[in-house]
């Protein structure tokens, strides 16, 4: 019986911005995808969404949530200070259902009142006390490192 590849929701601000759509996101999506993972990405899936139709804020809210909860895991990119507040409510989710979260932040500002993570410490709620860095990537490159956590899990 074949191996069904993992999904893993790709929650970003990146989509918002037709250069970020076009030329950044699809280096997440292939890094992802390199691990052998199915990349449910938010704004690929909502592409057919109709702006002009009343209620699609609400649909496109539905489908969000609704893929969180199908995901098999959650991939992060938690830029900015502070990140996008879309992204902290679907990695909330994510946590709130002990999905796997992986998180990517390569902005170098600090947005904390800890000396221990560089972000709010609830962003880090859902990962392990001990090693939680394993969780973290820093760079595209890092996504497909053997010796993080997202990788472990790809490929476990």
């Amino acid at each position: 019986m074949p191996v069904t590849a993992k999904t893993i929701y790709l929650a970003s601000p990146l989509g918002f911005s037709v250069e970020s759509r076009q030329l950044l996101l699809p280096r997440y999506v292939e890094a992802l995808e390199a691990l052998g993972l199915r990349v449910w990405e938010p704004f690929a899936r909502n592409a057919g969404v109709n702006l002009d139709q009343p209620g699609w804020a609400y649909a496109v809210s539905q489908q969000c949530l609704q893929d969180v909860r199908e995901a098999d895991g959650l991939f992060a990119i938690v830029n900015g200070t502070p990140p996008d507040e879309g992204v902290m409510v679907e990695l909330g989710v994510a946590f709130a259902l002990a999905k796997p979260v992986f998180l990517f932040r390569d902005d170098f500002r600090r947005c904390t009142d800890s000396d221990h993570y560089p972000l709010n410490l609830m962003v880090y709620a859902g990962l392990p006390q001990q090693a939680w860095e394993s969780y973290v990537h820093d760079s595209i490159d890092s996504i497909g490192a053997p010796d993080k956590a997202l990788a472990q899990w790809a490929l476990g």
